[in-house]
C-alpha cells in the first residue's frame, strides 16, 4: 500500500516524464568539484559543477534556498527563477523545480560560487539536472531554534536494516565506517612495511579448522560433498610457511554458527597474521607497536573512549599468566589441580558447567567469568593451559602449559596468539583429543585435519601467529556500544512483508493456490480451480484452509462465485 506522499511522487514522475525529462537518464553526468572542495578553498564566482541529494529546500516566490548532499558534505544552493529561465518560459522553475522536484532527488547543479549576506558559501544555480527520482521520502530530522532535534532516525532495527537511509540522513555513520577504512588501511601498510605479504586463503573449506566453533555447513552438488564457511584461516596460512613465505597474513570475512548479541555476528572480519622463526613473545611486541600506530594515524593520539571510560594504547601493555589472573580475582590457585577438581572450583564459584566440558573448557569459563571483565585497559593474558589450545606449542618452562596470549580491552578479547606448534606428532595427538570432546557432546571441538598434520611433517619454522578482530577494533577506537553500528549490513531476522509470514507455513497445495491468485489479485472460482490443476478434494481441503488463515475469502455474486486475496 502506497502512503500519499509516494502516490504524489509517482505522479510527478509521470508529469516529468509527459513534459520531456527522463527522470533517470542514462549519460554521464561530469562534475568538477565536491561541496568540501568548494568549501575550503573558496573563489568569489568560480564556475562549479557538482551533484548530489536534495535535502533541504525553501521556496520564497521567485527566489528559493536549498542544500545539496554529496559524497563530500553539504553545500547551499540558490534558485533563482529568472536566471534559471531568462526566457519567457519559466516552467522549468515553476513546475519542474517547485512541483515535480522532491527532496531525495538527485539533480546536478551548474553555477557559480558565492556568499551570502550572513557570509554562507552558497552555489547561484544557473542550470540544474534531473538525475534521479526519490520515490520514498526521506526520514529527515528537523532541528529547531535551539538546536533540539526532532523525527530523528534513530530506531536501530531500521536503521540496521535500511542503512542506505541511515547513511543519508545521520552524518556520524558514515563518518563511523569512513574510520573504518582507515584503520584496516593503516593496520595493512604496518604490516606491509614490515615486508609481509597478504594473501587469500579458501572461504568454502572441507575441514573448518584453526578454532573452537561451530560452522556454516552447505553442500557442492558437482563434487557431492559437504563444505563449510571457514571458521578462521589459520591451518591455510601456516601451509604458507611451510611452503617457504616467512611472513603472511590475510584480512578473512570468518562465519561462526554461534550466538549473537553486541559484540558478536556469524559473520565477521579477521586479521590472522603468521611470521616464521618468531615467538608469542615477539608477537606480543609486534601487537602493541601495531596498535599504537594505527591509533596515533587514524586518530591522532593513543588515548580514546569508550563509553565513559578511558583507554590507552600506548605501549607497553600489561602482562599476565591466566593462572595468575584466576587466582587474583578468586583466591583460588587451580594451576596444581586435575579435572574433577577444578569442577568443583566452578560449582563452589558458582560458575555454571556441564559434563561435555574438558578442563580447558573449564578454566576458560571461570576466567570468562570471574576475571575476564576487569581488564579495562589492554592486557596480554599469558600461558594458558594446553587442553585450551590444541594448535599451540608446549611452554618452554611447563609443558603442563602453552605459549600463547590473548590482548583483553574493555573487558573483551581483541587478539589472540601463539608459538604456533609445528611438531606433527605431538598436533596429531592434539587433534585426537578434541576428537574425544566432540563425542563427548562439545559441539565447539575440532575437527582432525590429517592434511595439515602431513603439511608439518614436511617441515614448519618456528613460527608466531596472531589474529585480531578488526570489527571490535573499530569499536573501540569509534566508541561504538555494539558491533552492528561498525557493520553496514549486521545479520538480522528476514523482514517480514505483507502475508509472508503466512504463506511460509502454507501446504503445496496452498501455495498453488495463493501464487495463481497472486497474479491477478481476484479471479473466477472456477477459473481459479481448473488453474490448480488440484483434485476436488485437494481444492476443497486448501482453499478452506486458506480462507481460515484470513489470506483469502469467497464473494458470491448473483451468477458466479470469485475468490480475493486479503
Amino acid at each position: 500500500m502506497l502512503s500519499e506522499q509516494e502516490i504524489i511522487r509517482r505522479e510527478s514522475l509521470q508529469k516529468l516524464r509527459e513534459y520531456g525529462i527522463e527522470p533517470y537518464p542514462a549519460s554521464e553526468f561530469s562534475r568538477s568539484h565536491y561541496s568540501s572542495e568548494i568549501l575550503d578553498n573558496y573563489k568569489e564566482r568560480e564556475k562549479v559543477i557538482i551533484a548530489g541529494r536534495l535535502l533541504r529546500r525553501k521556496i520564497q516566490g521567485k527566489a528559493s534556498f536549498g542544500v545539496i548532499q554529496d559524497a563530500k558534505g553539504k553545500i547551499q544552493v540558490y534558485f533563482n527563477r529568472d536566471t534559471i529561465c531568462p526566457d519567457d518560459d519559466k516552467s522549468i522553475y515553476n513546475d519542474v523545480f517547485k512541483k515535480w522536484l522532491d527532496l531525495g532527488d538527485f539533480i546536478g547543479i551548474e553555477g557559480v560560487v558565492f556568499k551570502t549576506r550572513v557570509g554562507e558559501i552558497t552555489i547561484d544555480v544557473h542550470k540544474f539536472h534531473l538525475l534521479s527520482k526519490s520515490l520514498k521520502p526521506l526520514p529527515l530530522p528537523k532541528t529547531d531554534k535551539d538546536g533540539n532535534v526532532y523525527d530523528a532516525f534513530n530506531d536501530p532495527e531500521l536503521r540496521y536494516r535500511r542503512r542506505y537511509v541511515d547513511l543519508v540522513v545521520n552524518n556520524h555513520v558514515k563518518e563511523t565506517f569512513i574510520k573504518r577504512s582507515k584503520i584496516m588501511s593503516s593496520m595493512r601498510n604496518f604490516l606491509n612495511n614490515h615486508g609481509y605479504l597478504e594473501v587469500e586463503t579458501p572461504i568454502l573449506q572441507p575441514i573448518p579448522g584453526g578454532a573452537a566453533a561451530r560452522p556454516f555447513i552447505t553442500h557442492h552438488n558437482t563434487l557431492d560433498i559437504p563444505l563449510y564457511l571457514r571458521i578462521a584461516n589459520e591451518l591455510y596460512l601456516k601451509r604458507l610457511i611451510v611452503g617457504g613465505f616467512e611472513g603472511v597474513y590475510e584480512f578473512a570475512k570468518d562465519f561462526r554458527n554461534e550466538g549473537m548479541d553486541r559484540t558478536h555476528n556469524p559473520e565477521f572480519t579477521q586479521m590472522e597474521i603468521y611470521v616464521a622463526y618468531k615467538d608469542y613473545k615477539w608477537m606480543m611486541d609486534f601487537t602493541e607497536k601495531m596498535l599504537e600506530t594505527i591509533c596515533l594515524e587514524v586518530l591522532g593520539t593513543t588515548e580514546f573512549k569508550i563509553g565513559e571510560k578511558t583507554v590507552s594504547f600506548k605501549s607497553p601493555f600489561k602482562r599476565i599468566t591466566m593462572l595468575d589472573s584466576i587466582k587474583e580475582h578468586t583466591g583460588v590457585d587451580i594451576s596444581k589441580m586435575n579435572e574433577s577438581e577444578i569442577r568443583e572450583v566452578c560449582t563452589n564459584l558458582g560458575v555454571d558447567v556441564d559434563e561435555s566440558m574438558g578442563k580447558g573448557k573449564l578454566i576458560d569459563e571461570i576466567f570468562g567469568e570471574k576475571c575476564e571483565s576487569n581488564y579495562i585497559q589492554p592486557t596480554f593474558i599469558t600461558d594458558y593451559p594446553v587442553e585450551m589450545s590444541p594448535l599451540c606449542k608446549k611452554h618452554r618452562d611447563n609443558p603442563e602449559l602453552t605459549e600463547r596470549f590473548e590482548l583483553i580491552v574493555n573487558g573483551k578479547e581483541l587478539a589472540n596468539a601463539y608459538s604456533e606448534l609445528n611438531d606433527p606428532i605431538d598436533q596429531k595427538e592434539r587433534f585426537e583429543e578434541q576428537v574425544k570432546l566432540a563425542e563427548k557432546g562439545d559441539d565447539e571441538a575440532m575437527f582432525i585435519d590429517l592434511d595439515f598434520v602431513r603439511a608439518l611433517e614436511y617441515g614448519m619454522p618456528p613460527t608466531s601467529g596472531m589474529g585480531i578482530g578488526i570489527d571490535r577494533l573499530v569499536m573501540f577506537l569509534c566508541n561504538q556500544p555494539s558491533i552492528q553500528e561498525v557493520l553496514f549490513f549486521p545479520q538480522m531476522k528476514p523482514e517480514v512483508w505483507q502475508n509472508d509470514d503466512q504463506k511460509n507455513n502454507l501446504t503445496d497445495n496452498e501455495k498453488i493456490i495463493f501464487d495463481t491468485l497472486s497474479k491477478n489479485k481476484k479471479m473466477d472460482l472456477d477459473e481459479l480451480k481448473n488453474l490448480s490443476g488440484l483434485s476436488n478434494k485437494q481444492w476443497d481441503k486448501s482453499i478452506k484452509s486458506l480462507g481460515k488463515q484470513g489470506l483469502t475469502k469467497v464473494v458470491k455474486t448473483d451468477d458466479s462465485l470469485t475468490v480475493e486475496i486479503l
